[in-house]
């Protein structure tokens, strides 16, 4: 079916089965799982809802690169609160930009269900091709080179933060105050930041890339932009964490985008 979210058509495919998440013991696999396939759309997306045949996921599918849809960040934003309404346990989010392959969809997700993770990331870096598969120089090595000042100031050792390929808890979703990121690209390290400071617990997976003529990439200059954001974003949180300033984007109370619970009459 089809519906209207914010303005913008949103096509989602229901699976015939049902999940339950217990918050203090994670997921019950006893259960079936009803499953929805969320995204929105343009042309380049459509061919991606084929991933609505494997029923462990929600995929919330992104990157809508036409003017008349939203900006980047607001589709994201609009995804995961749709996600939070309707239910939905996992939700995975995808560039449709044609660099990443599908097929480790199931995997990812048992990351979550049957694994010790609340987020779970693809990396092109992890299995060693991304410059065999076409990643340009320029992005490999401004890719490790970001990549190594994050983990740098926020004591991580995570392989790149750049990725287009997440999957994500529901109370990962709910907790972390997304409405306080930015709307452009820098919000996916906002996110990665906001959930090394709250704890949350980590999975990667090598992904490979794919690099080609039709597939979609922001321009140096954006590229540039995105990379001081990343490391102002990376300064936030090392301030943060030794107490020595306070940002919105790390605020527990901040705003999230978990459903309002209603008042008792």
């Amino acid at each position: 079916r089809s519906r209207r979210i914010n303005g913008d058509e949103t096509r989602s495919a229901w699976l015939t089965r049902r999940s339950r998440y217990d918050r203090s013991s994670g997921f019950e696999q006893q259960e079936p799982r009803q499953i929805l396939c969320l995204g929105i759309l343009n042309r380049s997306a459509t061919r991606h809802l084929y991933f609505a045949e494997n029923p462990t996921f929600l995929l919330c599918s992104d990157m809508c690169q036409s003017p008349a849809y939203r900006p980047y960040a607001p589709n994201q934003k609009t995804c995961y609160r749709e996600a939070l309404e309707l239910g939905a346990d996992i939700v995975v989010m995808l560039h449709v930009d044609y660099q990443y392959t599908p097929t480790l969809l199931p995997s990812m997700i048992g990351l979550l269900t049957d694994g010790p993770f609340d987020v779970v990331l693809a990396s092109r870096i992890l299995g060693g091709s991304a410059r065999t598969s076409g990643m340009p120089r320029y992005k490999y090595v401004a890719n490790r080179f970001l990549t190594a000042i994050q983990n740098l100031l926020a004591g991580a050792k995570l392989p790149e933060y750049p990725t287009g390929y997440r999957a994500f808890t529901r109370p990962v979703r709910e907790a972390l105050p997304l409405l306080e990121n930015s709307d452009d690209f820098v919000f996916d390290n906002q996110m990665f930041a906001q959930i090394l400071y709250q704890g949350f617990r980590i999975g990667e997976i090598s992904c490979p890339a794919a690099y080609f003529e039709e597939a979609s990439s922001i321009g140096f200059g954006r590229s540039l932009t995105y990379g001081l954001g990343v490391l102002g974003v990376s300064v936030q949180l090392f301030l943060q964490r030794r107490g020595w300033a306070s940002f919105p984007i790390f605020d527990s109370g901040g705003r999230n985008l978990a459903p309002a619970i209603p008042e008792p009459a």
